[in-house]
């Protein structure tokens, strides 16, 4: 199944440090570039997290942002400081000596005092397993939204080659003798022009002439690139850039059609199809 660029992915996990948080998105890029946005604490991650990223995706322009929300549980000190503790103790039991009316230290005040705690520490083994298992199932979602969002597009994509392989249908009978017709028309105007003009030099000149209007190879060429364009979107795997290279092709030999066209009906056709191999080439930037 082709995938889009364009994808979104959210999850949470609780840990013993908080609620680990990890949003992922994307929009079309033509290399790929992934951002990591987290606190300073996390950044260490990154590469090991990048390597993960990496290994899953190949287009696009990914932002990755990873927060931990501290828990009141998480943010408890593991201990206080005993030895500061006791020096505090102490030297509170020397001021009540000098000044006995005055109040002792409050529980408050002790736990206020600096230094007094000691804080949790971010375990790096701990959050290195949690926020790399974490990348893997978002990644796992974000991949399900553009394989939604591909698929989308192939159905798209899918629509429109049926309308430009029905135009090719229609139009390719005609051509032959649209020619013939050009070159009577050219034959008649021809002999009245230059009545004197050699019969054999005439019938040389308009056929050289018509074989320059004959459209049949460009046609054939379309629809050789519009079948190339429907066995690639029913592959799976990466298709953006071969599609976008049948695009520029379908357009040349639209182009060339309407330059050459000497009806009406084949330039209609041509202009047709130049709006639809639009409408496909913009929706193919989306495609990984």
């Amino acid at each position: 199944m082709i995938r889009s660029m364009t994808g979104y992915a959210t999850l949470s996990e609780e840990t013993a440090l908080g609620t680990l948080t990890m949003e992922l998105r994307s929009v079309n890029h033509r290399y790929l570039d992934v951002q990591f946005r987290m606190s300073d604490d996390l950044r260490i991650l990154e590469p090991s997290l990048r390597e993960i990223a990496n290994a899953q995706l190949t287009r696009g322009k990914a932002e990755c942002r990873i927060s931990l929300g501290r828990t009141l549980q998480s943010t408890l000190p593991d201990r206080l400081k005993t030895d500061l503790l006791a020096r505090l103790a102490d030297l509170d039991a020397q001021v009540r000596q000098h000044f006995p009316q005055a109040p002792g230290l409050s529980v408050a005040d002790v736990l206020r005092w600096p230094g007094m705690v000691e804080a949790a520490e971010l375990s790096m083994d701990v959050m290195r397993e949690a926020c790399e298992a974490l990348m893997r199932r978002v990644l796992a979602e974000f991949t399900a939204s553009r394989e939604r969002e591909g698929a989308k597009l192939r159905d798209l994509l899918l629509d429109r080659l049926t309308q430009m392989e029905t135009l090719v249908t229609q139009v390719r009978p005609r051509v032959p003798q649209l020619v013939a017709q050009y070159q009577e028309r050219l034959t008649l105007k021809l002999r009245e022009a230059v009545a004197s003009l050699d019969e054999d030099r005439l019938r040389q000149e308009v056929t050289l002439f018509a074989s320059k209007v004959d459209v049949d190879e460009e046609l054939g060429r379309l629809t050789t690139h519009l079948a190339e364009t429907r066995r690639i979107l029913k592959q799976d795997g990466t298709a953006g850039k071969r599609l976008d290279f049948l695009m520029q092709e379908l357009n040349r030999e639209a182009n060339t059609l309407g330059s050459k066209s000497v009806d009406t009906e084949v330039s209609r056709t041509s202009m047709e199809l130049k709006v639809l191999i639009e409408q496909m080439r913009e929706q193919v930037q989306n495609i990984e």
